[in-house]
């Protein structure tokens, strides 16, 4: 039993010199990994990857869309993730290119969300916050 579509194993395949990327299935597609960081994902036989502010105008100036999906309350959501350009299934070269730059997107999202975490204040409440300790002699 094959664990990855035929497609999946093509682009895997292109992204050999890149290094470690690995596919999981998740909500009927798959997600693309390296080091345990997802970078892209693939729905229906189309690749899309990673984006943020630093790598979205490569992407409009492609002319490529982004994931949408429809939620069960009847709205549009989109993705951070784009369409990948169809020359990139051509040429390994380019494909490891954009796919590093969706990996630096994945890993500036996952830093910002990590830094938002430290910076909130902490909870009133938490850490014994108003009980006193009492000892037993």
């Amino acid at each position: 039993m094959t664990l990855v579509s035929g497609f999946v194993e093509h682009v895997i395949d292109l992204l050999h010199d890149f290094g470690g990327v690995s596919a999981r299935r998740m909500f009927g597609g798959y997600g693309l990994y390296r080091r345990g960081v997802m970078f892209a994902l693939v729905f229906e036989d189309v690749l899309y990857l990673k984006v943020d502010q630093i790598n979205r105008p490569d992407f409009i100036a492609a002319g490529m869309e982004p994931f949408t999906y429809e939620h069960h309350s009847a709205r549009t959501v989109e993705m951070p993730y784009w369409q990948a350009p169809s020359e990139l299934f051509d040429d390994a070269e380019a494909m490891v290119h954009w796919a590093d730059r969706a990996f630096g997107a994945a890993l500036r999202s996952r830093g910002s969300a990590v830094g938002d975490r430290s910076r909130r204040p902490p909870r009133p409440g938490l850490r014994g916050a108003g009980r006193t300790s009492r000892r037993r002699t």
